[in-house]
């Protein structure tokens, strides 16, 4: 374990009273649960979208992926979108 530097140290300390400071007077911080604190995985309860998802595998051309994923977090919605809207203007046989 590295040794902490001079700095290091009076920071630490310089939090440590600041803390009591406030413990003196009366600002605590509020505890949380444990069940407050779990994450839980997929999608949130009553998210807004209302439609179900369903997994799958696809192969699609690099190019064609590349484009969706260059616009960054969100680029599967933006591609189910994308279908949605062909599947508007188009009939499957």
């Amino acid at each position: 374990m590295p040794k902490k530097t001079d700095a290091e140290i009076a920071e630490f300390q310089d939090a440590l009273l600041r803390s009591a400071k406030q413990a003196v007077e009366g600002n605590y911080a509020r505890v949380h649960t444990p069940e407050e604190i779990v994450r839980r995985r997929g999608r949130p309860v009553g998210s807004l979208a209302s439609t179900r998802k369903s997994a799958t595998t696809i192969r699609l051309d690099e190019e064609v992926l590349a484009a969706f994923k260059a616009t960054g977090r969100g680029w599967q919605t933006r591609m189910n979108n994308a279908l949605k809207d062909w599947l508007k203007t188009h009939q499957l046989i």
